[in-house]
């Protein structure tokens, strides 16, 4: 029996509590596949579904060696990492997240050492010098002010309460006809989103940064799960509406990695759907049954373990053991699958090195509908940090992408009126 003081649904991770309820869950596939995969195995299954769910807490994986002076200011030594040897402009978090430094371009990396030296922009808040560990993010920036730019809080009713955001205005002197809507990914925040505002503001948008469901800033949902987009597109919904209750006519989506999955259910299924002028797509979701299946491989999960935690998410027996309100409908958010229905013109930018969502679906998606998706591919960029290698070129395909979107669509004859339509090549 689980303690009185344990979190509703961790009963789950317990091995004899698992065991004790596959004699129930065996029941989704008849008993077969939990026969087949053994009491352990499905401990395990229920494990790798309950991790795709469940938000947790930033891991200090990121070894911090030492901080030094350097002929222009401070550098950093940290233990070379996949991503800390890429060079561009990232974010070192420290502290359990009080402290925060952005991290510039590489000084001088010893594979025989396995360290990298890099400098140290500008440190926002703690003391780098004191940090032993933290996390590397492409979110560079802490808020609108660090790059300059004024910005409104502002609540948007959502379901549970208040979600807040940030408005970031083109113009002070009236809301612009687009806005842009930020939607940042899975265990990210709004500050994710802070990279593309100036590129917002340069066409003309206002933007919004919003916060959703379960990313510790709007409110839970009840069962304290990701839906994977499948529920969090009804804050992106509210945001719409916000958006347009103050003056937006239009909104362009922005979205990052499950984000992006947020965003294509957006377009798929608002209320206002019609009023979403174009999506922004950075390194998104597109078949969340690939993505799954890609991170069982990573990590040498058994085929049929892999298949099982999947199950358990779409099946409506699986909540028992994932603590789910609701399964998760993984074939709607396939739209690799549903890639002809989707008739939002989109932008999908996506580095093919990307060993957290790998980017084949989103070259499928281009390549079976051309007309609505320009597929821009970025190399050495890993998970949504195409921004951070390499910003001139991502604000220049941004910029050049969406001003054909966005302009006056008179003439439909015109090619360059056409959803889509382009060659974007860098």
């Amino acid at each position: 029996m689980a303690s009185k003081n344990r979190p509703a649904g961790d009963a789950a991770d317990s091995t004899l509590s698992l065991r004790a309820k596959w004699a129930i869950a065996g029941i989704l596939t008849g008993g077969s596949l939990a026969a087949l995969v053994g009491a352990g195995s499905s401990a395990l299954a229920v494990y790798f579904a309950r991790r795709v769910i469940t938000p947790a807490a930033r891991n200090e994986d990121q070894e911090v060696l030492a901080v030094i002076r350097g002929d222009k200011g401070p550098q950093v030594i940290l233990a070379a990492t996949p991503d800390t040897t890429i060079d561009g402009v990232f974010s070192l978090f420290f502290d359990g997240g009080k402290g925060h430094a952005r991290i510039g371009r590489i000084v001088s990396y010893s594979p025989a050492e396995q360290t990298v030296l890099r400098e140290v922009e500008q440190v926002y808040s703690g003391d780098l010098s004191g940090a032993r560990r933290g996390w590397w993010s492409g979110a560079v920036y802490p808020d609108p002010a660090a790059i300059g730019l004024a910005a409104e809080d502002v609540d948007i009713a959502v379901e549970g309460g208040k979600a807040p955001a940030w408005l970031v205005r083109a113009d002070a002197a009236a809301p612009a006809k687009v806005w842009a809507i930020m939607v940042h990914g899975r265990g990210a925040n709004r500050l994710e989103g802070l990279r593309a505002v100036r590129t917002a503001k340069a066409l003309g948008l206002d933007s919004l940064l919003v916060s959703y469901r379960n990313d510790g800033l709007a409110p839970s949902a009840l069962d304290g799960r990701y839906g994977l987009g499948s529920t969090e597109w009804r804050d992106v919904e509210a945001a719409i509406e916000y958006a347009l209750e103050h003056g937006a006519e239009e909104v362009v989506l922005f979205g990052w990695s499950m984000g992006g999955a947020i965003s294509l259910q957006a377009a798929d299924l608002a209320k206002h759907r019609h009023l979403i002028r174009a999506l922004v797509l950075d390194a998104p979701v597109i078949n969340w049954v690939n993505v799954m299946a890609h991170h069982a491989e990573m990590n040498k999960i058994p085929y049929n373990v892999g298949r099982y935690g999947q199950l358990m998410l779409t099946h409506p027996l699986g909540r028992r053991l994932t603590g789910l309100a609701a399964p998760v409908d993984l074939k709607a958010m396939d739209w690799e699958a549903r890639a002809v229905e989707l008739r939002t013109p989109t932008l999908v930018i996506h580095s093919v090195d990307d060993d957290y969502v790998p980017f084949e679906p989103s070259a499928s998606l281009a390549e079976k509908n051309p007309e609505m998706v320009t597929f821009e591919p970025f190399h050495g960029a890993r998970h949504t940090k195409e921004w951070n290698v390499d910003p001139d070129k991502w604000e220049r395909l941004v910029t050049s992408w969406l001003q054909r979107q966005l302009a006056p669509r008179n003439n439909p004859g015109d090619p360059a009126a056409r959803p889509g339509s382009g060659d974007l090549s860098s």
